[in-house]
């Protein structure tokens, strides 16, 4: 699969509603930012920026023209209710690593978009040769966790008191990671939701 053949917006049906799924765009920066200040400042202990700021998201969009970050928005009307970004592998010793970050704004979850919102991800992801995916999240996190492996990622590494929240207090990371290679085997035989489906 190449990107050319991912065709935008996408819809995707989930229990309260249809949501429309696209690459962001410059002129979603407000909607971005007021989606990430709904969030408690806990739920985005992960992300490597602070996205509730105007001017970092306009650097994230700035990095949208280079291959190595893409970034796909659920959205509903002017509204965001998911976001999901995959960063290519950084370092030279794993280009066919990519990290994923997921968000789903609290009024959203449980309502399968997140597994949703995933599954395009996978999708863009086997467009940019990614063979591996990981994904990291603070372990109090439960149902983060829960909705990866629901969709097949596992364990890999617990960095303990890896985290520091704005209050002082340290958290442990749990680095989870699926293999694309296999989802790619497995869509082609039965298709994306049931290659999405745990081993």
């Amino acid at each position: 699969m190449n990107a050319s053949a991912l065709t935008y917006p996408v819809e995707v049906r989930c229990k309260d509603g249809v949501a429309s799924v696209r690459p962001m765009q410059a002129s979603d920066q407000a909607a971005v930012v007021a989606f990430a200040r709904g969030f408690p400042s806990h739920d985005l202990l992960f992300l490597r920026r602070d996205i509730t700021q105007h001017a970092v998201v306009a650097q994230w969009l700035d990095e949208q023209a280079t291959a190595a970050l893409s970034t796909l928005l659920a959205t509903r009307g002017d509204k965001v209710l998911g976001v999901a970004i995959i960063i290519h592998g950084e370092a030279l010793w794993s280009p066919h690593v990519g990290e994923l970050l997921v968000l789903i704004a609290p009024a959203s979850r449980g309502n399968g978009l997140g597994r949703q919102l995933m599954q395009q991800a996978f999708k863009l992801a086997l467009s940019m040769d990614i063979e591996k995916i990981v994904a990291q999240m603070t372990t109090d996190q439960r149902g983060a966790i829960e909705v990866f492996e629901n969709l097949g990622f596992r364990a890999e590494a617990l960095l303990r008191d890896h985290v520091k929240d704005r209050d002082g207090s340290k958290h442990d990371l749990v680095i989870l990671s699926h293999d694309v290679a296999k989802f790619d085997s497995q869509h082609a035989a039965y298709g994306v939701p049931e290659a999405l489906e745990p081993s």
